[in-house]
């Protein structure tokens, strides 16, 4: 646990304290923020309180009660639920402000994770609650310099794979030998694990109408071989095989033919919109300014509306990436969410703007991006400009 530092955010942003908590390995967020081990099961209620100021202080269970001994702080154990509410108005003290891993109105439910009668119980004791997801970003989500190296390094290798996978489909075509959209999943497979990468679950792979569905389910069952005159979108996650590797996660689309004029626009489109996300974090930044998720989702999903294609784009303009596809940082999100998280330094997050047109075509163009210490927005890979004109 980073406490000095922990302290120095809380004492940065004005607030009185962080109030983490637990009951049966609920808040995986609290056990990372703390480096518990999350596997070693809690069955009864622990709170660990870190002060902007002075020493942590930890309330568990008579049962339980070396639950936290791997933690700074002296500790006050409990039997009864009198004992501990009458436990918790003495860890807490007077009156603070204090964050939990609470979302007002939910609206970043990744963080919000305390349950309602906690939330009451602490409000009860005279306290006011503040969102802690910020908070949780800069402990659980930022990347290092070791993170971002092996990003890099996967990105080279599934920008690689990627350009492999296109021309093996031409090539398919080209002969006739009937290869398909399978085929084509289980060729990205085996080379990721020749490059030495690992992921969670097989890449997108899907011509025509499925790509139309965001998260089209490819299998054996029914897949289908490439023609002429197929749309083709590949969407490829993976990372490094090795602890604590950062994922590199992207989606490029292409054209067996001379592409229509429609899925051209439409590419068009998509490509403005995350081009033009990726310059108003750049701009924000730039001007030394907050900027945080929801305000990049706005201005990505804002070029798609004013091309008529608004109710098409039909999920969050992009997300966290760490050592999960999906991390626990901040979210490009006001669609499924309101995600009021700050971009800051450190975060890698996807852009990933998509217009999906049911039983006809989809497109997505997906690149990643890294906050660099100095503040600048880096896409970590190759950009798609044009369409993929496949054979």
């Amino acid at each position: 646990m980073q406490l000095a530092r922990i302290q120095e955010a809380l004492r940065e942003r004005g607030i009185d304290g962080w109030l983490c908590c637990d009951f049966r390995n609920r808040d995986g967020l609290a056990y990372g923020v703390l480096g518990l081990d999350f596997g070693k099961l809690s069955t009864r209620r622990w709170y660990y309180f870190i002060p902007a100021k002075g020493a942590p202080r930890k309330l568990v269970s008579a049962v339980e009660e070396h639950r936290l001994d791997a933690l700074p702080g002296a500790a006050r154990v409990y039997l009864s639920w009198k004992e501990l509410h009458a436990g918790l108005k003495r860890l807490l003290g007077a009156k603070k402000r204090i964050a939990m891993q609470y979302s007002p109105l939910n609206n970043v439910p990744y963080v919000s994770v305390v349950d309602a009668g906690t939330v009451e119980l602490v409000k009860r004791l005279g306290h006011k609650i503040v969102s802690s997801a910020d908070l949780v970003q800069i402990f659980v989500a930022l990347i290092g310099p070791e993170g971002y190296r092996t990003h890099k390094e996967a990105g080279a290798a599934v920008d690689r794979i990627r350009a492999e996978a296109f021309a093996r489909i031409g090539a398919a075509v080209r002969s006739g030998n009937g290869a398909t959209e399978y085929d084509i999943q289980q060729y990205i497979m085996r080379r990721f694990d020749e490059e030495g990468l690992v992921t969670d679950s097989p890449p997108m792979v899907g011509t025509n109408e499925r790509p139309a569905d965001p998260h089209f389910d490819l299998t054996r069952a029914n897949t289908r071989s490439f023609a002429h005159g197929d749309t083709v979108l590949l969407d490829l996650w993976a990372k490094r095989n090795v602890p604590g590797a950062i994922y590199y996660d992207i989606t490029w689309c292409g054209y067996i033919g001379t592409p229509p004029a429609k899925y051209v626009e439409i590419f068009d489109v998509v490509r403005r919109a995350r081009d033009a996300a990726v310059a108003f974090v750049a701009d924000r930044f730039a001007a030394g300014a907050a900027c945080r998720g929801w305000e990049v989702d706005d201005v990505c999903r804002g070029v798609v509306k004013k091309a008529g294609y608004g109710k098409f784009f039909r999920h969050r303009t992009g997300h966290s990436i760490g050592e999960e596809t999906h991390g626990n940082g901040v979210n490009i999100d006001n669609l499924e969410t309101k995600d009021e998280r700050a971009l800051m330094p450190g975060c890698c997050f996807s852009i990933e703007p998509g217009i999906y047109l049911p039983g006809e075509m989809g497109v997505r163009t997906e690149v990643d991006v890294f906050i660099r210490d100095d503040g600048t927005p880096e896409v970590t890979g190759e950009i798609q400009r044009e369409l993929v004109k496949i054979a």
